[in-house]
This record gives structure tokens, sequence and C-alpha cells, in this order.
């Protein structure tokens, strides 16, 4: 690893581009396994169920590797400006090239504007992570950022379900309580955190302005997300969806947003 280090530090952008590639390959590969009837049905479940299911590799890849990096090396959370280790920049490498290639998938399959959310979300992310890889600063903050991939495992899986009609499952009651759980333990603690030591440490951090708004922002988009996920999960209003034949009508794309 100490070996890789040199070459990765040479060429992030080749690196990020690589990692992308191979997060590609991945994609092809997931388009193997059985998909549930019902998903097959629909162009847009069919699609939506292949780019979650290389977002779910992602999370659990990624955020398990984040854990890791802060358990081994607890100084992770103490130097965010500019302690890293091998392991973690190579973690930044790989998720940068996961965030380029699901940008590009939802572009290139024609779903821009539908999903111009996550595009922000992305260009946020990428243009943060590049800036850890091409300047060797921050990536510690940029590991602890990938703490938000564990609660993102249960979010894909709630989507999975839903796009599986699989609502009133017990899987989906179970995994709705773990999100719930997640998205506070792993999610808003991580970005509070990350904002909590830019607005204390503002004065000397390289680029702190442009940090801090772009943590600012992707706050907001967190909560106003937060917001419609207790909405859909806990207190759902009455809605009617109840076609001609007295089922429901899974052709509004709605309701994968809540």
């Amino acid at each position: 690893m100490e070996a890789l280090l040199p070459v990765l530090q040479s060429h992030p952008g080749t690196s990020v581009l690589v990692c992308s590639l191979l997060f590609r390959v991945a994609h092809r590969l997931l388009q193997r396994l059985p998909v549930p009837k019902v998903v097959k049905q629909d162009d847009f479940r069919s699609w939506k169920w292949r780019n979650l299911s290389v977002s779910l590799v992602h999370s659990l890849l990624t955020g398990t590797w984040a854990l890791t990096c802060v358990v081994i090396w607890p100084e992770t959370l103490r130097n965010i400006h500019s302690h890293y280790t091998p392991l973690s920049y190579l973690l930044i490498c790989v998720s940068s090239g996961y965030f380029v290639q699901d940008a590009g998938d939802i572009i290139l399959s024609g779903h821009a504007r539908g999903s111009w959310e996550f595009l922000l979300h992305h260009a946020l992310v990428i243009w943060c992570f590049v800036y850890t890889l091409y300047t060797q600063l921050y990536v510690a903050g940029a590991v602890i950022a990938l703490f938000v991939e564990v609660n993102s495992v249960t979010l894909h899986l709630r989507l999975m379900l839903k796009l599986a009609e699989a609502q009133s499952s017990s899987m989906y009651q179970i995994n709705r309580l773990l999100n719930l759980f997640t998205y506070i333990a792993f999610r808003l603690s991580a970005q509070f955190y990350l904002t909590w030591y830019l607005i204390k440490n503002y004065s000397w951090l390289d680029h702190g302005n442009y940090f801090l708004m772009t943590m600012m922002a992707m706050n907001l988009m967190i909560l106003i997300y937060f917001y419609r996920l207790l909405r859909a999960d806990f207190f759902p209003r009455k809605r009617s969806y109840v076609g001609q034949n007295g089922t429901q009508n899974n052709n509004s794309k709605k309701f994968l947003s809540d």
C-alpha cells in the first residue's frame, strides 16, 4: 500500500477514472443477478434497480472502509485538515470514481432532469474529493464524510424494496427503523461534526470558505431529505394512487423520491 500511494498522488485524475471504470464493470456484472418481476416490467424501475445495486455495493464497501480507517487511526477524527494514510487516500480515490460513474449513468441514461438533486449532491462531493486528492488536504474530513455511506446502505435498500413493491413486508419495516437510526447516528452526526470543525477552525483552514459553503448546502439537502423521509415512513399522508383496477398506480415515480 505504501508503494501505491506515490502512484495515486502523482496521477489522482487517472486514478479516479480507473476506479470509475471499475464501478462501471460492477454495473454490468450486477445486471446478471435476478430482478423482481415487477421491476422488469417497467423501464424506469429496471434502470433504477441497476443504479441502486451499484450504489449499494459502493455504500457497503466505503462505509465499512471509512469506519475501519477511524478505528485503526483515531487521529482521523482530530486532525481533519492534514492527517491521512495510504488506505484513506485510496478510499477517496475509489469513492470519487463511484460518484463520477453514477453521475455519468444518470446523465447518459436520460434521467438527469428527474435526478437533479442527486447530480447536485454528486457535483458537490466530487469537487471536494478531487480537491483533497490533488492537495492531500482534508483527506481525513472526506473519510468522516463517508460515514454517511453506512446510512446509505439502508437508504438504498429502502428504495429497492419500494421498487419491488415490498413496503408491507417485515424487511421494509425493520429497515425503516434501521434507516432512521443510521440517518441520525452516521449521516447527521458526521455532517454536523464536520460543520462544527470548519466553523471552529475557519480562520486558518485552507479554502475554508468554500468548504463551509459546500457543507451548508449539503446540510440543507440532508435536512430536507430527512423531513421527507420521516413524512413518508412515519407520518404518511393519505394519497390516492388507486387506478381503475383498484390497485396502486405504480407508474408514478414520485413515491421513489420520498
